[in-house]
């Protein structure tokens, strides 16, 4: 148990019929008159649903136990995501609607994070950017511009995104994994 006056953001807190939700924000407000609240956004850790919830000052929320730990992605096993915990070596299968879109951006090797609740997978979180290799793209006609400089490309894990016309078939570039969106290139 905490009180609403210790929230941080990325707290946890057990609310509702036991659902885990992620403080985003928080801010205290002390009004003129009447009593202090809290007011919150909260992230649901399993849907992603944000919402907005107003507290009253120093009134006790349950807190969960959230255990965070890096994990690397060894393999899949059909529908499983295989992840190596990088301390006692065991293995975690999770499926891929827990992955969600990190999905997208893993290869063998990748280091992620992963949270726990009572043993439950709530979700797999990959660094802000990482470094993937073009497998496939069209080269870039010059004077091509009505596409806005920008062309499809295939990543080695097969998910498609938007890159400038001058990259090419094997290139190294650096992706944002949050929205998908290209970087930059990877001077190796």
């Amino acid at each position: 148990m905490a009180s609403t006056n210790d929230l941080k953001n990325g707290m946890v807190l057990k609310l509702e019929g036991g659902q885990l939700w992620s403080v985003v924000e928080f801010q205290h407000v002390k009004p003129g008159k009447g009593p202090a609240f809290v007011r919150t956004k909260l992230k649901n850790v399993l849907s992603g649903k944000v919402v907005d919830k107003t507290f009253n000052a120093g009134v006790k929320v349950e807190t969960a136990n959230v255990d965070r730990r890096g994990m690397q992605f060894s393999y899949m096993d059909g529908e499983y995501f295989v992840f190596m915990d990088m301390d006692t070596y065991d293995q975690l299968h999770i499926d891929r609607k827990t992955v969600g879109d990190a999905a997208n951006f893993l290869i063998e090797g990748f280091e992620a994070v992963v949270a726990q609740n009572e043993g439950q997978v709530l979700y797999v979180e990959l660094p802000a950017a990482v470094e993937l290799t073009i497998a496939e793209t069209e080269p870039g006609l010059q004077g091509d511009r009505s596409t806005g400089g920008s062309k499809p490309a295939t990543l080695e894990t097969g998910y498609q995104i938007q890159v400038p016309l001058f990259i090419t078939t094997g290139e190294k570039i650096k992706v944002d994994t949050r929205t998908g969106d290209y970087l930059g290139r990877v001077n190796s």
